[in-house]
């Protein structure tokens, strides 16, 4: 898998009084994209350790660069793309488009990590299922 793609419709809730949507929903956007590539890889987003302590995805860092405006009601082409595979963390690079046009890019990093009590956060090794998932160099750097 080089790339996973995915749709979503710009609902009236994305969007603000003049109907554009704002910007804060485009991570929301990436992170839809995220988690149903994870789904078809058939990785669990929540577990446990089996100690009673769950596992999870906090980001690290994000970004994204808004190109065009999106409004009510387009349908948005969500793309995302690994573009680094450490020992316990991903980053995805995200293309947004409507029609072809460019509506936004990003990137995500996220680290697989045990939360423990109090809400610390220990990395873990990723889930075998990803070791396989080839990284590749971006092709959306312009």
């Amino acid at each position: 898998m080089n790339e996973f793609h995915t749709r979503r419709r710009v609902e009236f809730a994305d969007t603000d009084m003049a109907g554009i949507c704002h910007f804060a929903r485009f991570f929301i956007f990436m992170e839809t994209a995220e988690h149903e590539c994870l789904a078809s890889l058939r990785v669990d987003l929540m577990t446990d350790d089996g100690e009673g302590r769950k596992i999870g995805w906090p980001r690290v860092a994000a970004s994204c660069d808004y190109l065009a405006p999106a409004r009510f009601g387009d349908v948005l082409d969500l793309r995302v793309r690994l573009v680094r595979r450490g020992r316990t963390s991903l980053t995805w690079e995200h293309e947004i488009t409507r029609d072809g046009t460019p509506i936004a890019r990003g990137a995500v990093t996220t680290v697989h990590c045990r939360i423990g009590p109090g809400g610390t956060a220990t990395p873990v090794p990723l889930p075998a299922a990803l070791l396989s998932v080839s990284s590749a160099p971006s092709p959306l750097e312009s």
